[in-house]
């Protein structure tokens, strides 16, 4: 999303710490895997999130996978958007908790579920801060409220939010300033942070709880120390370079801007992830070949990724996007579009 990828910085981290510890940790972070780099990247991302501590794991996947198991089980009712990420619902599948799942962004029926739920029962509900096929936000400051009124844990997937919303880019709390309204903040080190791995962020109690129960932390080997400390430093280049956060905003909304001015619908999206609604499955493959013969990188998402008719392109902006590209992008799209018939 902030064009980090080959940052000189960041290659050089990675750089320095393979002369420092080699490629590998060759051990789980329990016994021999943890390294001063893996204290550093932890310290690093709480300062970031605002929290007190935060854990890494080995992807987001794993991240979701263990963190759900570990802090429900058989008894507790765990409530999850239908449109969530595959991990989180995997995560809950594994964990045995009740399984609720609500409407896609409809806080009402959320509250409503919520309200039925027996008061005893221990209560986790679980959001992706932007949606990755969608790329619509949730409505924190309702849902927080609604968490709050249930004494519901309120736990969110950040992997398209941070960096990307917030001034700072440090993710949805900012974007809606609302600090602290989150309980349980995971993400990925492989959307906006250019590594590998993902991390989860919280008081900490939650983190040493974790540290010591999380299956997916306690069996897998350590983040490699190249990997750890690019996420590292790429952390401090979006601190550092702030201008990145702006561009991307301001290139979204150019690019979304220019679409919905030519008649192409994007839904919902107020991010860098922008679908371009085509309606049938074929029509999206089609008008993926036209644009990539055409060079502009588009993937098509069809049933039954989404639903029957909601066939779209999956358009992703980074702050690397120069105004030209994405004027041209736009009139490519707009032109494929026409030829099949989406515009008449």
């Amino acid at each position: 999303y902030l064009g980090l990828v080959g940052h000189p910085r960041i290659n050089k981290a990675a750089q320095l710490a393979i002369e420092k510890y080699g490629t590998g940790t060759h051990g789980v972070r329990t016994l021999a895997g943890s390294l001063m780099i893996h204290k550093e990247l932890e310290e690093t991302l709480a300062q970031f999130k605002h929290t007190e501590d935060a854990l890494t794991f080995t992807s987001g996947y794993v991240t979701n996978l263990s963190v759900i198991s570990t802090l429900v089980a058989r008894g507790d009712i765990v409530f999850c958007d239908k449109l969530n990420h595959a991990s989180i619902y995997d995560g809950c599948l594994l964990s045995h908790a009740k399984f609720e799942r609500f409407e896609h962004n409809n806080l009402i029926d959320l509250e409503e579920r919520l309200s039925s739920a027996p008061q005893t029962s221990t209560k986790l509900v679980i959001v992706d801060a932007v949606f990755s096929m969608d790329g619509d936000l949730v409505d924190l400051p309702v849902l927080s409220a609604i968490c709050k009124k249930y004494h519901a844990w309120l736990m969110l997937d950040e992997a398209h939010s941070l960096g990307v919303l917030g001034k700072s880019g440090s993710g949805i709390e900012e974007h809606y300033n609302l600090p602290g309204s989150i309980d349980i903040k995971m993400g990925t080190l492989s959307k906006t942070i250019p590594s590998v791995g993902g991390y989860v962020a919280g008081n900490k109690d939650l983190i040493n709880y974790l540290r010591h129960a999380a299956r997916g932390y306690i069996f897998s080997a350590a983040l490699p120390p190249a990997q750890a400390s690019a996420a590292n430093e790429a952390i401090h280049v979006i601190i550092d370079e702030p201008w990145r956060v702006t561009k991307l905003s301001e290139n979204a909304n150019r690019f979304i801007g220019g679409l919905k001015q030519n008649g192409l619908d994007t839904m919902l999206t107020e991010t860098a992830i922008v679908p371009i609604l085509c309606g049938d499955d074929d029509i999206a493959f089609a008008m993926t070949r036209e644009a990539q013969h055409k060079l502009v990188f588009v993937l098509p998402v069809v049933s039954p990724a989404v639903p029957q008719g909601l066939a779209r392109l999956r358009a992703t902006v980074t702050a690397a996007h120069e105004s030209d590209a994405i004027d041209k992008a736009i009139d490519i799209i707009s032109e494929s579009a026409h030829q099949l018939g989406v515009l008449e």
